[in-house]
């Protein structure tokens, strides 16, 4: 498909802009000044139109078709949290306008909506208070991490490790070595953290322990009591990765089993938009013993029923982004809580389980699942029986293009071969359950009858498979115009 600059054909009109009032030569410096016209496309108004429309047509996105990435949770985003966030008393504030002398008080509802949305964070998930400054999960991540770390500093501690286990989030120890730390990798047994693997890797200087709960298989992890009696043997921190919180939110208060620091995916849990690589929002909540490092200014609320901001925070560990964070996506998640209230975000969670467990059930006869138990929002499977025929992971995702349906998660978590990880979200009827089932059941049966058709996949797309490694290595990043690129 051509881009818009190819398409330009000199002197073709799409706008006339009115003539300014004032030439360009009086409002800069002439050093500023151009000495010709921008390299702008010249197109009419109707080739805009019909570029952007197909450009549109190409895009695959969750409000016109089921998005089942395992992890990743690209479920419906409702449009009344839209409506919410675009709000002109929101959407017209400056973000630095509390920071400013007498912003506090131009700001209060900006201020009340921080509070309120880290208050409901906490009664959720059952710490002590949150931050809402980080604006993605891997931030959140690495802000906890800093939490831990300032803690440790505090009391003296000499820790250098932090433990990882094989079935936790693969951006968990990346944040942990960003921190500083080494990182500690254990086996999973069973698809769970066992004790007695995590009680050989304790010693005194493990700073804590990062889980993923449910973790990347879908399984819950039953054993934390024991963890937790072990971790605090050592004084090790227990942080809990929460971007799989939607299978629990409404069940499980994290800070009530043990959890110390958690961060929650907004742009995930909260239903807030996630796809085209963000917005994000991974704020982080705390337990009490960590409540004097979260990062600053704090929202606070006064006496009379003002707010304010609290900026003289001795052990706090600083900012980690600009003051709301991502503000906008802050306020979506706000919306959805009000909205759904305590039961809403029970059942949401409820029916995120019950879908995985029936594409779980209806997948089970046709592709392995290494751990065929009741799992929570998502769940793993293997194409790894498919290889003797040639068909791997890789070839079920491109195949599943061609039926129209995103492909999940494929070759993660790495300890299972040839993984395909399936979450279909609370979000999707049955009938696009069953659609999606019978898809991916048709093509596990293509393995045997016509192993080609998939090898071949996609066929109906406008990009048929690339060469990666040759794409990754001699990338095009402009157009020769001149050959008609």
């Amino acid at each position: 498909m051509q881009t818009v600059f190819a398409k330009s054909v000199p002197g073709r009109l799409g706008v006339v802009p009115e003539k300014p009032a004032r030439s360009a030569g009086d409002m800069l410096p002439a050093d500023l000044l151009r000495t010709g016209a921008p390299a702008l496309p010249e197109l009419s108004e109707l080739d805009v139109v019909r570029h952007y429309s197909l450009l549109s047509r190409l895009n695959y996105g969750v409000d016109s078709n089921f998005y089942p990435l395992g992890s990743c949770t690209m479920k419906y985003n409702p449009k009344f949290t839209e409506v919410a966030a675009g709000f002109k008393e929101f959407s017209g504030s400056h973000p630095l306008l509390p920071e400013l002398s007498g912003g506090e008080g131009q700001a209060a509802g900006n201020l009340e909506a921080v509070w309120l949305t880290e208050r409901l964070l906490a009664e959720i998930t059952g710490m002590k208070a949150f931050t809402l400054q980080p604006m993605a999960g891997a931030q959140g991540e690495l802000t906890g991490i800093l939490l831990i770390a300032a803690y440790h500093r505090a009391r003296g501690n000499r820790k250098t490790r932090i433990i990882c286990p094989d079935s936790a989030h693969g951006t968990n120890p990346a944040s942990a070595a960003l921190a500083g730390y080494e990182v500690v990798n254990i086996e999973s047994r069973d698809g769970l953290v066992d004790p007695e693997v995590l009680s050989g890797a304790l010693d005194d200087s493990v700073a804590g322990l990062m889980m993923t709960c449910p973790n990347t298989l879908g399984l819950f992890e039953k054993n934390l009591p024991e963890i937790v009696r072990l971790l605090r043997r050592v004084d090790a921190l227990l942080y809990y990765d929460g971007a799989n919180f939607n299978a629990c939110m409404g069940r499980l208060r994290v800070g009530d089993v043990g959890f110390d620091v958690v961060h929650v995916n907004l742009h995930k849990t909260m239903a807030t938009p996630h796809g085209g690589g963000g917005p994000g929002s991974g704020p982080v909540g705390v337990s009490e013993r960590l409540l004097p490092f979260l990062p600053g200014p704090r929202v606070v609320r006064n006496s009379d029923g003002s707010f304010a901001l609290q900026r003289d925070l001795p052990q706090s560990i600083g900012r980690v982004a600009p003051f709301y964070g991502n503000f906008a996506v802050c306020l979506k998640a706000l919306a959805y809580m009000l909205r759904c209230g305590k039961e809403g975000l029970a059942r949401a969670s409820d029916y995120a389980v019950l879908n995985a467990n029936y594409v779980r059930a209806r997948l089970g006869g046709y592709l392995e699942v290494p751990y065929d138990r009741v799992c929570m929002h998502e769940f793993v499977c293997s194409a790894a029986s498919l290889g003797e025929k040639g068909v791997h992971a890789l070839d079920i995702a491109k195949a599943l293009l061609d039926r129209g349906f995103h492909a999940p998660t494929i070759y993660f978590p790495l300890i299972v071969k040839e993984c395909l990880m399936i979450e279909p979200t609370e979000t999707e009827s049955k009938e696009t359950l069953d659609a999606f089932c019978d898809a991916l059941i048709s093509i596990v049966k293509s393995a045997d009858s016509d192993p080609r058709s998939l090898l071949d996949a996609p066929l109906t797309l406008p990009v048929r498979r690339l060469d990666e490694t040759r794409a990754a290595r001699s990338m095009v990043l402009t157009e020769d115009l001149d050959k008609g690129a």
